[in-house]
């Protein structure tokens, strides 16, 4: 995280209240070829109308997923749920470490309330070095995503190492996003106020009781 920055603004500037699209990258390396695919992505998104940011989570701080109440931590831990809260969509993109999604992106699962996601739609995007662990990362984010009800789009995004050049994704891997953001928020708008998609409500609403 930057030096002399606040925790909540520094998450306010990459996450404006209300946005249509939230792009989450799950990631806490130095910015490198899946940012750049994917920021690209959320600025070609947003010069198409589409209001759109990105959340990297290698430029914030969150706190690990000890049963601390997010308005007890002094990081950027309950600002980002507030981000994922108030998007109509979300879309999740990980690379892929050890044949799954990145522990990092597993912790701010872990930290996110039920309802932040539930009924909501999301895209995913995953990436490799290769094909080979390609169905990993996304199978694993569905049965996270199922646990929150939310409702991820059928068809996702995988990129290898050959779908850049020094570091720059080609038009393959630029198609492929953009088609998944356009769909994302389609998608999110269609089914915008569908009220019958909340219902019935996951199994952990039902059993996971609300803090005294």
């Amino acid at each position: 995280m930057p030096p002399d920055t606040n925790p909540s603004s520094f998450v306010a500037q990459r996450a404006t209240k209300d946005n249509e699209l939230l792009v989450v990258l799950g990631s806490t390396t130095p910015p490198g070829r899946m940012h750049r695919a994917v920021d690209g992505a959320t600025r070609r998104a947003a010069a198409r109308g589409t209001s759109a940011d990105l959340l990297d989570l290698g430029t914030l701080r969150l706190g690990f997923a000890d049963g601390t109440p997010p308005e007890d931590l002094t990081d950027d831990t309950a600002a980002t749920i507030a981000a994922v809260d108030s998007a109509k969509a979300v879309i999740f993109a990980t690379p892929v470490y050890r044949g799954s999604l990145t522990g990092s992106l597993k912790n701010l699962f872990d930290l996110l309330p039920v309802p932040t996601l539930q009924g909501k739609v999301v895209g995913l995007v995953a990436m490799g070095a290769s094909d080979h662990h390609f169905l990993g990362a996304e199978r694993h984010l569905r049965d996270v995503l199922a646990f929150f009800g939310a409702l991820p789009l059928p068809v996702a995004v995988y990129l290898n190492g050959g779908d850049f050049t020094d570091g720059v994704p080609g038009e393959r891997a630029t198609a492929l996003l953009d088609q998944l953001f356009a769909a994302t928020a389609a998608a999110a708008t269609a089914l915008d106020g569908v009220d019958a998609l909340t219902e019935p409500l996951p199994l952990a609403a039902r059993a996971i009781k609300a803090r005294a």
